[in-house]
């Protein structure tokens, strides 16, 4: 039996990627890699000559949460005859609301509306009157203003100018207002609101409270300033509905006082009086008085007792937060000049790079398709 010969069909070659015919390739286009990167050094040299330097202030702080029992201020009160298991219970909000409070229109208003210093200018002065007064627009702002927003500058030059709503004279009522910001102060807070990150850690219920400013006094006092309105915005809240119950409690304990020394006095001169002449009738005047000052004295000793609680639900709400990272002043701006020319320069090199091989695999990538159409054209 013959044995049949064995072919070796030649196996088809892997694409892949030539290393060679790719630096062969930069090192032909060599010249327009230099001019391309050249160019965008120069771009890059006048960006960071010519930005806003900023600087950025971090702080850290911990909220306490209110516990939800606490079994050593419960015993210390009932101790004066005071019993806490009546107290409303603390309206605690969660950390998660935070940054929400931060970005609200009221939170930002206050913060462009107080005064910081500036090496520009000798008395502190808040943002608002900074930004209309002493601040000068960047070059790279005149620049974008004139290029890119030039049809939007000759948009806004062509419309009539819109004058700022006023309310309405009030009618004496106490019925609540909307929240009227102008023109200048909505352009305020939103740079603001571009300038204030907080973050919230949810596993480690931590709080990061970020701020970036135009100095690093003004950016210091300001990220200060966010904490403190923060917490006192936690606290009102949180201790809204006790502090409104101890005010109550307040003005009607200052009331039975009265009335209760009121009483007091009217049976201490009963007393003296009926002394001197004992009747029936001088007998039954000062018990009725009697009666009257020990009701006023047992509801007033009450109210003293209701007074101490809501004190102590006032302090038990109010929230406590450790700073573990304090606000200091920045030393040195948080963008560098350096940083920004590499980056430019390192986006020219590799925009060049990748139009020179693009210019040279396109015909091979137009051949390759003209190839395929053939092949089905002759497959059909």
């Amino acid at each position: 039996m013959q044995e049949q010969p064995q072919y070796n069909h030649p196996e088809p070659e892997e694409e892949g990627i030539d290393i060679i015919a790719l630096l062969k390739g930069l090192w032909v286009g060599r010249k327009t890699i230099l001019i391309g990167t050249g160019v965008f050094i120069f771009l890059g040299l006048v960006a960071a000559l010519t930005m806003t330097r900023t600087y950025s202030v971090t702080t850290v702080m911990v909220p306490q949460m209110a516990s939800k029992s606490n079994s050593s201020l419960s015993s210390l009160a009932s101790l004066a005859g005071i019993d806490l298991s009546s107290a409303t219970a603390s309206g605690d909000i969660s950390p998660l609301i935070y940054p929400q409070i931060v970005n609200s229109t009221p939170f930002q208003l206050e913060l462009i509306h107080t005064p910081l210093h500036y090496a520009k200018v000798e008395e502190p002065v808040s943002m608002f009157d900074y930004a209309l007064e002493f601040a000068k627009p960047s070059v790279l702002g005149v620049i974008k203003k004139y290029t890119i927003g030039l049809p939007g500058t000759i948009l806004n030059a062509l419309r009539k100018p819109k004058e700022d709503l006023t309310l309405p004279a009030s009618d004496g009522s106490n019925s609540p207002k909307p929240l009227l910001v102008s023109k200048d102060e909505q352009k305020v807070v939103n740079i603001l609101k571009n300038s204030i990150s907080l973050v919230v850690d949810k596993k480690e219920g931590y709080l990061t409270l970020q701020v970036t400013g135009s100095e690093p006094l003004q950016t210091a006092e300001l990220a200060m300033k966010v904490q403190q309105l923060l917490q006192d915005e936690v606290t009102r809240i949180r201790t809204e509905k006790a502090q409104s119950e101890l005010d109550y409690i307040q003005a009607r304990y200052k009331e039975i006082k009265a009335e209760a020394e009121s009483y007091q006095t009217t049976l201490a001169t009963v007393t003296d009086r009926s002394q001197d002449i004992a009747t029936t009738r001088s007998r039954i005047e000062r018990d009725r008085i009697q009666a009257k000052y020990n009701i006023a004295n047992s509801i007033y000793n009450e109210m003293a007792k209701q007074l101490e609680v809501a004190k102590m639900q006032v302090k038990k709400d109010t929230p406590v937060y450790t700073i573990i990272q304090p606000v200091t002043v920045p030393d040195k701006p948080s963008n560098s000049r350096a940083k920004t020319l590499a980056i430019w320069t390192f986006l020219g090199f590799i925009l060049s790079c990748g139009f020179v091989l693009g210019k040279g695999y396109l015909p091979k990538l137009k051949e390759k398709f003209n190839t395929v159409e053939e092949e089905k054209e002759k497959d059909e």
